[in-house]
Parts: structure tokens; sequence; C-alpha cells
């Protein structure tokens, strides 16, 4: 994971045993994201989601072993261009609407619009020492609305006001304590960390899955519908997951999923 590749490159999407991994390859421009990054982002986005064998999506980016950095954002030098066909909201609100599991894996710090793309991860853990720092309003910009709707909705207003206002940069034991990552681990634990988790999470059930995170992130945007939330509920009960599930309980075997 995260091999030193300094050449710069777009990303790249691997797929193996149920679990999609998408990595950044820019390293010595600390991964800033181009448009063409952006269109293949947002075209791998489309692939996995119309994969049903796919459970889980690994985002990580290649670093350098000095000041390694995840990702700086989006490249402002791509401004002058004009509006991009795919714009950077567009892509991270398709990240965060993503029907797999994904799991943000954080080898460096992280600036820019890219906090948000861990934002919009279901889940991240992330090494020792990294920071994270906003520099919106130090770059004279209005930050996109699902954007400013991500931050308080997962980290709070009081630290968003804080990551917006100051545009200091946060250390990663705070990072931790707000939640913005859920691990901190030595960087050299990060491989085997990240195969456990994410074959943890591939082993659960998928229908379940794809509901519970659904109706996770509606609720964390305050647009959910109790209806709708039973309705969920009735339907993973009724599933062929529920029945295996049990079946397996009581035969003490692991369940064999049959799909979504």
């Amino acid at each position: 994971m995260s091999t030193i590749v300094p050449e710069s490159r777009l990303p790249q999407l691997e797929v193996a045993q149920g679990v999609a991994r998408l990595t950044l390859r820019r390293p010595a421009h600390r991964n800033r994201l181009h448009n063409e990054d952006l269109a293949f982002l947002m075209e791998s986005f489309r692939r996995i989601d119309a994969d049903p064998d796919l459970r889980v999506l690994v985002l990580d980016a290649h670093v350098l072993a000095d000041r390694p950095v995840f990702s700086a954002g989006y490249n402002i030098g791509d401004f002058q261009a004009g509006p991009p066909p795919v714009s950077f909201e567009e892509v991270v609100d398709a990240l965060e609407r993503l029907r797999v599991v994904t799991l943000c894996v954080l080898e460096g710090s992280v600036y820019g619009g890219a906090t948000d793309l861990v934002l919009a991860c279901d889940l991240a853990i992330a090494s020792e020492g990294i920071e994270m720092r906003m520099p919106a309003a130090a770059l004279g910009m209005h930050y996109y609305p699902s954007g400013l709707r991500r931050y308080v909705s997962r980290l709070g207003v009081n630290f968003t006001k804080r990551a917006f206002l100051t545009a200091e940069a946060i250390d990663a034991q705070t990072l931790l304590r707000v939640g913005y990552v859920q691990e901190l681990l030595p960087r050299a634990a990060l491989p085997a960390r990240v195969e456990a988790l994410a074959a943890q999470v591939a082993s659960l059930a998928p229908l379940a899955l794809e509901s519970l995170k659904r109706s996770l992130n509606e609720l964390a945007r305050g647009e959910w519908d109790v209806q709708q939330l039973r309705a969920r509920a009735q339907r993973t009960m009724a599933s062929e997951d529920f029945a295996e599930a049990q079946r397996a309980f009581g035969e003490k075997r692991r369940p064999q999923w049959k799909g979504r």
C-alpha cells in the first residue's frame, strides 16, 4: 500500500475479493486533484456502484516518505481553465452516496477540499502525526454547501468554525478526539489494519450494510423519514440475508451471503 511513485498519474482503481481500492497517485504534487482526476473518480464510482459483488471501497494515496500528504484538494490552477466537466462538489457528493462502505486511509496530512473527501467516507483511519487544515478563508473562498453540511453534521458547528474561521492546522490527536478519524496507528501498522477492517466489513450482510449506511447518512443530513427507516428494517428482516444469518448462528458457522 502507498508505494512511493514520483510520477504524476491519474488515480488507480483495483478490485479484488469484494473490495475496491482507489489510489491517488500524484505524491510529488501533494496529490492535488486535477479536472481529469475528478472525471476518473466519478467514472470509478459509477463502476463500483454497478458491481453487486463489491462491498467496500478503500480510498488511499501514494505519499512521499518526507512530509507525506494524502491530498491537498483541488488544483487551484485548474480554475483558470473555466468550470470543470465534473465539479469537485459533485465528486465528493457521489462518494458519500456510494452503495458500498467507504474507508479512507490517511498515510499523510490532508488539506483543503480533500478534507471533505474524508468526511464523505464512512470510516477513516490515519497515521500518527498527520494534520488537517481548511484554508478556504485564507484563499478568499466561501465553501460549497454540501461540504459545509458534512462538516457540521459530522463534527459539530464549534469544531467547524475552528477549522474554517482560523485556517489553522489541526493535529492528529484532536482529529481523533472529534471523530474526524476513528483510529490513529503507526504508519507501518496501517496496511494490516486496513486489510483486516475491509475484510471485516465485506463479511457482513450486504443488504443490511447498504440500508444502514443510507439511513445513517439521511439522519446525519436531517433528511430522514421514519416510515422509510421502518420499511428498510422490515425489508432486511424478510430477506434471505437475515434467514441465512439465523441458519448460520444455529449451525455455528459463518454466513454465506448470496449478494445484495
